[in-house]
């Protein structure tokens, strides 16, 4: 299943419009996230040096009655209960710690970045028209917010290669739905060559 059968438009980053999303990269996901780990350092790395906003997600339920929904109730409160904040699970990967400059979205209760955070307004304040995505998992979240940013006219570059779930399938059928309606499927060479570039 190659996704550049379905990717017929193709959008081009631009830099002074564009910041980075890495989304749920904590050591809950560590397995998961540790295949894209290299190529996330690089995009945060790339983005930082062109002074250009990088956003991260952390998943985070600080009460499971109040803000569990059917996403608890699907996945079981015990799963969710290691998103609680202080735990090692809900940290961020040591790797790829924010930095002061970098804004951190730890309110995230759902698949979706969007859903009850401030992810929205803060990319007004900043600009930021383009938003380039990254993080685990492809299927869940990453998937969720893109179709989401776009719904909010984002244009989405969705990044193949530092992008991760645990299913090669699940993977590649997301890149084929996004690259059909929803978003520029891109890989992290590309990326940081157009923010470089301009």
């Amino acid at each position: 299943m190659d996704y550049r059968k379905y990717q017929i438009r193709r959008w081009r980053i631009r830099p002074e419009k564009s910041a980075l999303l890495v989304i749920d990269m904590q050591n809950y996901f560590l397995d998961v996230a540790y295949p894209i780990i290299n190529n996330t350092k690089a995009l945060i790395h790339a983005f930082r040096k062109e002074g250009l906003p990088v956003i991260f997600t952390q998943h985070t339920h600080r009460n499971l009655e109040v803000d569990g929904g059917l996403l608890a109730e699907w996945w079981g409160k015990e799963s969710m209960e290691v998103f609680s904040p202080g735990r090692w699970e809900w940290e961020i990967i040591e790797e790829i710690k924010p930095l002061q400059n970098d804004v951190v979205i730890n309110d995230k209760t759902r698949y979706s970045a969007f859903y009850k955070t401030r992810l929205e307004a803060i990319l007004k304040e900043l600009k930021v028209e383009d938003l380039v995505i990254c993080g685990v998992m492809t299927n869940y979240c990453c998937e969720t917010t893109a179709r989401d940013a776009f719904n909010r006219d984002f244009r989405v570059f969705f990044v193949e290669d530092a992008t991760s779930t645990d299913d090669a399938f699940l993977h590649n059928a997301t890149l084929c739905n996004l690259a059909s309606g929803f978003a520029t499927i891109v890989n992290t060479r590309e990326v940081i060559s157009g923010i470089l570039k301009g």
